[in-house]
């Protein structure tokens, strides 16, 4: 880790607490929520299931009363939870969330979480997922991926 740089275990942030705020686009209400919200979430999918953001979205803005959850902060600290998982896993502690689990609406892994696409295929492979590499340039999906997704 680069000097000065906070590790992404630092970014999790337990002293954050989520927001209930004006939605921009409509008259409803928005969820802000934190890294240990997010965190929870991934944490409830059982081994073997998936889960996608719009889902983690979806689950958060209904526990607390909102019309939506911030997509833009919900990536962020997706991101967030991602890395201080794989810092965890790396120094051969249990992983804060199961990050892995999480794909995209189309099954596709996340190309933008800090340990690549190479790490949470390896991740997902261990738990019985087939993860299949599309034509060339395409980010690798994990084949059959709705029948495993858990509600949102």
């Amino acid at each position: 880790m680069k000097k000065g740089k906070k590790s992404f275990l630092d970014k999790m942030r337990p002293d954050m607490q989520p927001e209930l705020v004006g939605d921009p686009r409509s008259d409803g209400r928005m969820l802000i929520p934190t890294p240990k919200l997010v965190a929870a979430v991934v944490r409830s999918v059982p081994r073997g299931k998936l889960i996608t953001p719009s889902a983690i979205r979806a689950r958060l803005a209904r526990e607390h009363g909102a019309d939506l959850t911030c997509p833009l902060t919900t990536g962020i600290f997706l991101n967030i939870v991602a890395g201080a998982a794989q810092e965890e896993l790396d120094a051969g502690r249990r992983a804060v969330a199961p990050y892995w689990r999480v794909v995209k609406d189309n099954g596709a892994l996340c190309a933008k979480f800090p340990a690549g696409v190479a790490r949470q295929a390896e991740l997902l492979r261990v738990e019985g997922h087939r993860v299949v590499q599309p034509a060339r340039g395409k980010v690798p999906r994990v084949e059959g991926f709705a029948a495993r997704l858990v509600a949102g």
